[in-house]
């Protein structure tokens, strides 16, 4: 073999990186007959190597009957050719995170229902990893010989495309990927994530997304780590065994928006996330204050949002609720339909239509609560009642550090006395003027600025003149004079939204 050949530099590289990872005694090469015959494929159409997975559910369930592991093994490997790919994704991800549920008769012949466990989140190293290099993968009409597949119990959970050095990245994805999807589509129906890679450049994706989607892992453990874009940074930040399972229970979405997307967070998100997660476990410790979750313009941030309280509500003991704030109609409907597509909100009628309707939601038992900050309004001379004592609810503001947060914030705290507090923004804190917005919050938990976002290609660079009119305020009561017009009213949202157009250009400048 050629000693500068695409397999001497970079997948025996790669190779040598997933020894540290998962062991070296848990990887074949596959290229030979003979050592594919030692992973006991019944077939190369076989994607599931039946060998790990048994053995891997066994341990994990071993006071369950065999005959509900059988079910388990039918229905992780049953054929999903009649539906579409993301779907089939979707499924087994389910079956994953969640477990199977097996139908079993118990001693006196009644049917009974029990969870058979797929994958040990709560504790890595109880799980099965093995790296197999050059698999030869048959689909209906074609057979193709993949560059790496990682198994955790023997499931396919990821796909490593190496092209040599001098070739464009995007060749892996035009190329190979799309071939792949094409000819052997059941390896990507239980598919985590893919990484492309030609040794200078490595990126990550999902099953769904184009080639613009697929982004650099920069970091491993730490904001405070200097961003580099290595095949050894990617691989450590993914496929680390905690981090790879925490991905998958953690940090995976299926969006339906405009169909079916997969979506896996960026390393930016899931080490901000998981910062606020360890806030949210030290909330006593805290006081309250989460601290600001500072994520420039278009960098998901609301997908973070839904991360964070997925993970909490999984992870943590407790009956925790999320009132996710915003201060526009147009936000509130967004940021809830997002949670809504994403299938992290399943409850009706969470969404809080006046402030009588908040209390009643406050009062009860909700997973998720959306409102405008304005709900927590009183009237002139009208003290903030106290609308619940629980120390389980964290509030999720989002653009936490506008003006007009400052009172309301107030009536939050006095309603709500034992709430933690995070806030959710596009723009940072100001260093004078803020500090209600400190008292509220607390500092940053988490900061991925404009330029980060710009070289990460999350963001396109932005060009501007500054012409902004200067304005004087002759009323310095104006906030709370126009705060206790509306309140007189109690205007509804629908009502609200058509003042607000109606009267959009001096609506900016009071505003501003």
């Amino acid at each position: 073999m050629n000693e500068f050949s695409e397999d001497k530099l970079i997948e025996q590289t790669a190779i040598k990186l997933f020894a540290e990872l998962w062991g070296r005694e848990n990887f074949l090469n596959a290229f030979a007959d003979g050592d594919d015959a030692k992973l006991e494929r019944d077939n190369r159409g076989q994607v599931v190597l039946l060998k790990y997975l048994r053995p891997a559910l066994r341990k994990l369930n071993p006071d369950v009957p065999e005959q509900a592991i059988e079910q388990a093994v039918e229905e992780l490997t049953r054929d999903r050719s009649n539906t579409s790919m993301v779907n089939a994704n979707a499924d087994i991800w389910k079956l994953v995170r969640d477990g199977f549920k097996a139908q079993i008769q118990n001693e006196k012949g009644e049917f009974e229902t029990i969870t058979i466990k797929v994958v040990d989140f709560g504790n890595p190293e109880n799980n099965h990893y093995f790296l197999v290099s050059q698999l030869w993968i048959t689909g209906d009409l074609h057979t193709r010989r993949t560059d790496l597949v990682g198994f955790v119990n023997g499931l396919p959970l990821v796909l490593v495309e190496l092209k040599k050095i001098h070739k464009n990245l995007r060749n892996a994805y035009s190329e190979n990927l799309r071939d792949y999807k094409d000819t052997i589509p059941q390896l990507f129906w239980y598919n985590a994530f893919i990484i492309i890679s030609n040794g200078a450049e490595s990126k990550v994706g999902t099953i769904t997304g184009a080639y613009e989607h697929f982004n650099e892992w920069k970091k491993v453990d730490d904001e405070k780590e200097k961003g580099q874009v290595s095949l050894k940074t990617i691989l450590e930040g993914t496929c680390r065994k905690d981090r790879l399972l925490d991905i998958i229970e953690n940090f995976t979405l299926f969006d339906d928006k405009k169909g079916r997307i997969k979506i896996v967070s960026r390393y930016f998100q899931l080490l901000g996330v998981n910062s606020a997660f360890e806030r949210i476990k030290d909330r006593k410790q805290n006081k309250g204050r989460l601290g600001v979750f500072w994520h420039t313009q278009g960098s998901g941030k609301s997908y973070s949002m839904i991360f964070l309280s997925q993970k909490v509500l999984r992870k943590l003991t407790g009956n925790f609720t999320f009132v996710v704030i915003t201060d526009r109609d147009e936000l509130d409907g967004q940021i809830y339909r997002n949670f809504l597509n994403t299938g992290a909100v399943y409850e009706e009628e969470v969404q809080a239509d006046s402030i009588a309707n908040l209390r009643e939601l406050l009062k009860a038992d909700h997973r998720h609560i959306f409102t405008l900050i304005h709900k927590f309004g009183t009237k002139p001379g009208e003290a903030p009642p106290m609308l619940s004592e629980r120390d389980d609810i964290i509030v999720m503001a989002d653009e936490a550090h506008r003006t007009q947060y400052d009172r309301l914030a107030q009536n939050m705290h006095i309603a709500l006395p034992n709430a933690s507090f995070i806030g959710f923004t596009g723009t940072p804190l100001m260093a004078e003027g803020e500090e209600k917005t400190r008292e509220t919050f607390g500092d940053y938990v988490s900061t991925y600025n404009f330029s980060q976002s710009v070289e990460d290609g999350a963001t396109v660079p932005l060009y501007y003149e500054n012409r902004v009119p200067k304005l004087e305020n002759a009323n310095e009561n104006i906030q709370n004079d126009l705060e206790r017009v509306m309140d007189f009213y109690e205007l509804s949202s629908d009502e609200e939204e058509k003042l607000e157009r109606e009267f959009s250009t001096f609506y900016h400048l009071v505003s501003r």
